[in-house]
This record gives structure tokens, C-alpha cells and sequence, in this order.
């Protein structure tokens, strides 16, 4: 332990850093002029959109820049030592030992061919010379410090026996295995639930707390940054744009582009029709397109030509006292308190009749229990259980629950992916839970479209955007010839907002935000009445999720849309829903609209799921749960209520009640129904998790 507390100044110093690619033709600056300082004990956290240099240069620190990657100014030291003046045996012995990184995707820091334990017990034999026993021990004792059940059976595991979360676990664990006195965490828990996200962040928090580690916090989630570190660096293209405490940035941001990524985030308060988001106007500059003068300057409200456009801008020192700086030479002339000015109030479409309906939908799949090999007994994995609901037209219901839920099940059996095993699906009161894509007739399919999470998977690389747009046209039997077909997908591209000239162009040559909005261009090329959006913007950045949500709630207007909203995110789910649906292993356990869903008395499950939302508002103050254990296997469901083995609640429930019977479906109120065993009075206890401001001071 002595290696965390043997240096007093600052442990990791970037000054001026500056790091570039280059390719056979030309430079492309990734970095530069960025300055930042963690000192021991602190985690600073590092924000920005994708492609702001944010990765890049957690790799400079590292010196893990490829053969294409090179720092051309400034410097990076490590507790004083100047980390270019290493030799590549200190840097080789640095890293790992007295730096560790945790990436993004868990598995591709782990051997899928090993076993967990001998991974773990390799770090502490190559940096420290430990012997066999000693490793197993350390690792022992860190697989129990990141809170893994039953430790001996994980470290004889292989990775893919884990789940996600635990995968992220053992990672974490492996970075402490040698108790390195700095922890890059490159966006670590981008690809994990919002439980499992909670109980990772606060894990990590405890663990900076126990080892005295120093963090780099890499995100472009601010709710994150502020529940985990002290400080906080804003980037944009390449540039630290403000810098300081996280109180002080949070409630007095002194940079234009601090203040627009506030505006496009979903905080409580947020209203679709009345306060809507506001996304950034433009489109991230590619580093070798960088304007003149300041990066933000063309989407910036505050922009002043002859002044923004002119020479490059340092950092200014906001109070005198070097602990707030901005990159900005208006930063004294704005009014950051004004109010900001809707552009127009949405009204919202009227909700119409009924046009689909569940009723008491099932879905079973029989798998081998020996699912590597085949053969032995079959087991049932039940993914929906009983579900029952209606969605009328104009109206947004929101699916929510973490993965392995049944939510993507559902989908797919609703588009006819999948047929259901019980139960009815009507659509304008037709049965089609039984009648596969291939056999429904094309208005049916053209009526009920799927947007995908991941728009770079769903288009295809070799054909134009055009095309794709209008081959979904000609599938639909839409236009008698191709030139009227052409017409009408330039009006969806209109319909999504993207220029007429992309028609053109190639998916590789759009960011995500706009391959997603070509996405939706083809869902609505048929007309469709009734889109499934799945996560449709937990891929995109922060200021590109507003515009798109914005664009769905739009077109839902225009067109009468009835809207199945899948996520797992409940701040976006909160300003976009009409209705919410929350499922857990299969079963629905509650149904409500959003303003019932959101406030006590809720379902146990719910309650924890809203608990576990990152909010980025320093005057929210949240009910602290977190939820122990995995989701349990859908092959392997717990007995009774299926949320019994993690629940908070169950001890309020007299005798075995919640282990033995699945709960009824009861109405706390007309509309408003929960699965739980708890009765009415103890229901009536429940207070709000999430307070505002003038609440949380009563």
C-alpha cells in the first residue's frame, strides 16, 4: 500500500498536451493545448461528445497512441516524473502497476480462454513477484472488495459464464489487483444496466475511498460525473473548454457549450410539450474541418464575428483564484441566468382510439440445458410472461426494465420475428400473434416498424442512403416507378431534417445521430402506424439523443404515431412517455401513466430503477438504494414474485407469501396497476425518490 502515499503532489499533470495522427497526406490534430491536474485521493471527471479527444488522451498518458499516434506538445507527468523520459522497461512497469485502465467493453480486457482467477493472479506475479498462494489470496480478497458473490466460484469461472456487470467487476478488480495509485476509466459503464451501472459507480467510489486511488473519469453521461467525482474537464473538439469543482461548473458554467449540453439532457423538470430539450444547432467539426478562432464559435448562441473567429483562445481564469477557467472571451458578457427562449410551445396530439392490444401474451422457448453440446433435457425459459396492455394512437408508452427482462422479446414478437406461444396480440382487433413476417401482407408490415439501438448494424454499408430509403419504399408498394419513389423518399429526408444531398452519400460518410435519423426516414417510408423504438438514442451523444427524440416526438405529432418507447434510461423515458410499462423477468409489475409511475407509491423494482438514474442537478437529492445481486436466469426463475430475491420490501410481507405466489395484478388507482404482494398500507409509506430543490429542503 505504501506505493499510493509516498508522493504529496499532484499525481498525474497533463500541461499543454498536444497529439496528433497522421496519415500519408497530412496531420489531423486529436489534442490540443489540454492541461488537467489529479491529485491524490481525487477523481476528476473528463466530459465531452464523442470524438472530442476524450480516449485519446487517457492513450497519451498511457503512451498507447498505435504507430499512427504522437504527443507534439506539452507534457504528462506521473507523480513529477516526466513520462516521455521513461524508458519503454519504467513505462512497461508503470502501467498495470502504477496505472491501470478500465475500458469501455469489459470483454476485451479478458481471456475468454482463461479462467478468472488465473487472469487475476497474473498481475501480482509479473509486476510484484508474488508467489502462486499469495496471488490467489490477493485475488481472493479483491473479487470479495468488488462485491461478487461467492468468490471461489467466480475465480474458477471463464468470462463467458459471467454477466456484464460482473464481467465489469472482475475488470475493475483486475486494475486493483497491483493498487495503482491512478485509475483511468474510459466511459466503464456505458454497456451496463442503470442498476448494474449504480452499484458499479458506487463500488468504484468506495474503492477510491478504501486504496486512496487517484481517477480519471472518462464520460459523456454528467449525472454520472457528478454522483462519482471532486472536479470536473469539459472537451470539445480537442480542447479543454472549462474546468473547475463540480458544484461551480454545475450551478455556474461559464462556457456556451457547457450550457447547451445542460439543455439538451432530459433533467426532472423537463416537460416535452412546454419545456422541451434544446439540442445543439450544427454538427461536431471533423478535426481537419476545425473553423478559425473558437471550435464551438458556429453552434454557439453567444458567437460574435471579428472577435470568436479570429486567433486561437486560451483559458481564462473565471475568479481570479485558478480554480474555475473557461475557453471563452465572452464569458463576462453573457447572461448565463436568462431564461432560454422556446422557439415555440409544442401542443401536444390528442390520444386516440385503441389500435393495439396484448392480452395475456406468452412467450416460451425450449432450449437444451447443455445449450454448448445440445442433447440432455429440454429446459423452458419463459421471456414474457402473461403481458397485457393496450398503446392508442398518438400515444407514447415506454417499456422499461433491465436487460434480459423480455422488453426485445415482446418486439420481436410483435413484428412477427417470433410467434407466441399463449395469449393474443390484436391489431385494430386482428389477431397476428401467429402469423410470422414472412406471411403478414405488406400493410400490416409496412403498419408496425422497429428503429434499432445501433444504427451503424441496420444499414447496409454498400448501397446509399437513397437507396435503402427507397428499396423500403418499393417493399411497401409505395410509388409506381422509381421516380416517384425517389420523390417521396427526398420528402423523408426532410420528414428526419437531413439535407437532400445525403440521398447520395454512403452510411460510413454519417455520424450515428444522422444514420439514425435515416433509420427512422425508412420505419415511416410505409406510413407506419406504430413504431417500436429500441434504445433508439442510448447509442448517441448526449446533445444528438435531444435532436433525435425531438425529430420522434415531431413526426408523432404530423403523423398520429403510436410510439413503444424500449429503454432502460427513466430520465428520457420520464420527458418523452405518456404511459409507463415496467417489466421484470417476463412480468409486467407495473403500468401506469408517467406521472403515476414516477411518483410514490410505487412497485418495489420501480423504485430502485429510479433510484439508480444519474441526474445531473446539484438540487436533486435521491433515495440511496441499491439493489444487490444479478437479474435471475429467465431459465431459472425464482419461486413467487420474481423481484423477491432482490427485493428491499420483503421483510414488510408477513409469513412466505412473496416466495411462494406470484403476486395478483391489482389497480392502486383507474389505470395505474402493480404486481406486489405489499399491502395497501405499507404502499401508502413510500416516499419520493427523487426531490427537487424547494422539497428536498422541507
Amino acid at each position: 500500500m505504501s506505493k499510493i502515499h509516498d508522493y504529496d503532489g499532484p499525481i498525474l499533470e497533463i500541461d499543454k498536451l498536444s497529439i496528433s495522427f497522421f496519415t500519408r497526406l497530412h496531420e489531423i490534430p486529436a489534442v490540443m493545448d489540454f492541461s488537467v491536474k489529479v491529485a491524490p485521493g481525487e477523481a476528476v471527471g473528463l466530459v465531452g461528445e464523442s470524438g472530442c479527444g476524450k480516449s485519446t488522451v487517457a492513450l497519451g498518458v498511457m503512451r498507447d497512441l498505435g504507430k499512427n499516434g504522437r504527443i507534439v506538445g506539452g507534457s504528462v507527468k506521473f507523480k513529477g516524473r516526466d513520462m516521455a523520459a521513461l524508458t519503454d522497461a519504467e513505462l512497461r512497469n508503470l502501467r498495470g502497476n502504477e496505472i491501470a485502465m478500465i475500458y469501455q467493453e469489459p470483454m476485451a480486457s479478458l481471456n475468454p480462454a482463461m479462467r478468472i482467477g488465473r487472469q487475476l493472479m497474473e498481475v501480482p506475479m509479473i509486476h510484484e513477484g508474488l508467489s502462486e498462494h499469495e496471488s490467489y489470496q490477493r485475488a481472493l480478497e479483491v473479487v470479495t472488495d468488488v462485491k461478487l458473490p461467492d468468490p471461489e466460484r467466480i475465480l474458477r469461472s471463464y468470462p463467458h459464464q459471467l454477466s456484464g456487470g460482473q464481467q465489469q467487476r472482475i475488470v475493475i478488480a483486475m486494475a486493483l489487483m497491483s493498487k495503482p495509485s491512478l485509475l483511468i476509466l474510459d466511459e466503464p459503464t456505458t454497456a451496463l444496466d442503470v442498476t448494474v451501472e449504480a452499484a458499479v459507480v458506487e463500488l468504484v467510489k468506495d474503492l477510491g475511498q478504501k486504496y486512496g486511488t487517484s481517477m480519471l473519469f472518462i464520460s459523456h453521461n454528467l449525472g454520472l460525473v457528478l454522483e462519482t467525482c471532486d472536479r470536473i474537464c469539459v472537451m470539445y473538439s480537442g480542447e479543454a473548454v472549462e474546468r473547475g469543482d463540480i458544484e461551480t461548473v454545475f450551478n455556474n458554467m461559464q462556457h456556451p457549450y457547457t450550457q447547451a449540453l445542460f439543455r439538451s439532457i432530459p433533467l426532472p423538470g423537463a416537460d416535452k410539450n412546454s419545456r422541451p430539450l434544446v439540442a445543439i444547432p450544427g454538427n461536431f467539426p471533423l478535426p481537419h474541418e476545425r473553423p478559425p478562432g473558437c471550435n464551438f464559435g458556429p453552434r454557439c448562441d453567444y458567437f460574435q464575428a471579428g472577435l470568436c473567429d479570429k486567433d486561437d483562445i486560451a483559458m481564462e481564469d473565471v475568479d481570479g483564484d485558478g480554480q474555475h477557467e473557461t475557453r471563452c472571451l465572452r464569458f463576462r458578457d453573457i447572461d448565463w441566468s436568462a431564461p432560454i427562449t422556446l422557439a415555440e410551445t409544442k401542443t401536444k396530439g390528442d390520444i386516440g382510439r385503441v389500435v393495439l392490444k396484448m392480452d395475456n401474451l406468452k412467450k416460451y422457448y425450449e432450449v437444451a440445458a447443455n445449450a454448448l453440446f445440445g442433447g440432455g433435457e429440454k429446459r423452458v425459459v419463459k421471456a414474457n410472461e402473461t403481458l397485457s396492455f393496450e398503446a392508442r394512437e398518438s400515444e407514447t408508452l415506454a417499456i422499461v426494465g433491465e436487460s434480459g427482462c423480455g422488453k426485445s422479446t415482446f418486439a420481436k414478437v410483435l413484428m412477427g420475428l417470433e410467434t407466441a406461444t399463449d395469449g393474443e396480440i390484436l391489431l385494430d382487433n386482428k389477431n397476428i400473434e401467429q402469423i410470422p413476417i414472412e406471411k403478414r401482407d405488406t400493410k400490416t408490415v409496412a403498419d408496425i416498424q422497429m428503429v434499432f439501438q445501433n444504427p451503424f448494424d441496420t444499414l447496409n454499408p454498400s448501397m446509399t442512403v437513397g437507396s435503402q430509403i427507397m428499396r423500403a419504399l418499393d417493399i411497401f408498394g409505395i410509388g409506381k416507378n422509381d421516380a416517384e419513389r425517389r420523390t417521396r423518399m427526398l420528402e423523408l429526408l426532410d420528414l428526419v431534417k437531413l439535407p437532400r444531398e445525403f440521398a447520395d452519400r454512403m452510411p460510413r460518410q454519417l455520424s450515428g445521430g444522422q444514420k439514425q435519423r435515416v433509420g427512422i426516414a425508412r420505419a415511416f417510408a410505409g406510413g407506419a402506424r406504430i413504431v417500436v423504438a429500441d434504445e433508439p438514442v442510448s447509442a448517441l451523444d448526449v446533445s444528438v439523443q435531444a435532436a433525435v427524440t425531438d425529430l420522434l416526438m415531431e413526426i408523432q405529432r404530423n403523423e398520429k404515431t403510436t410510439l413503444l418507447f424500449i429503454s432502460h434510461d427513466l430520465s428520457i423515458v420520464r420527458y418523452l412517455s405518456d404511459r409507463v410499462m415496467v417489466m421484470y423477468l417476463g412480468h409486467v409489475v407495473e403500468l401506469g401513466s408517467t406521472d403515476e409511475v414516477f411518483s410514490p407509491p410505487y412497485h418495489p423494482y420501480t423504485e430502485a430503477l429510479l433510484s439508480a438514474v444519474p441526474i445531473a442537478d446539484t438540487h436533486v437529492t435521491k433515495k440511496h438504494i441499491v439493489l444487490e445481486g444479478d437479474i435471475p436466469s429467465a431459465m431459472n426463475p425464482p419461486s413467487g414474485c420474481p423481484f423477491q430475491t432482490r427485493c428491499g420490501w420483503k421483510s414488510r410481507v408477513p409469513g412466505n407469501l412473496c416466495e411462494e405466489e406470484v403476486p395478483p395484478v391489482r389497480q392502486l388507482t383507474p389505470g395505474h396497476q402493480i404486481k406486489c404482494h405489499l399491502s395497501d398500507e405499507e404502499l401508502a409509506t413510500m416516499e419520493p425518490v427523487i426531490k427537487l430543490g424547494q422539497e428536498a429542503a422541507e
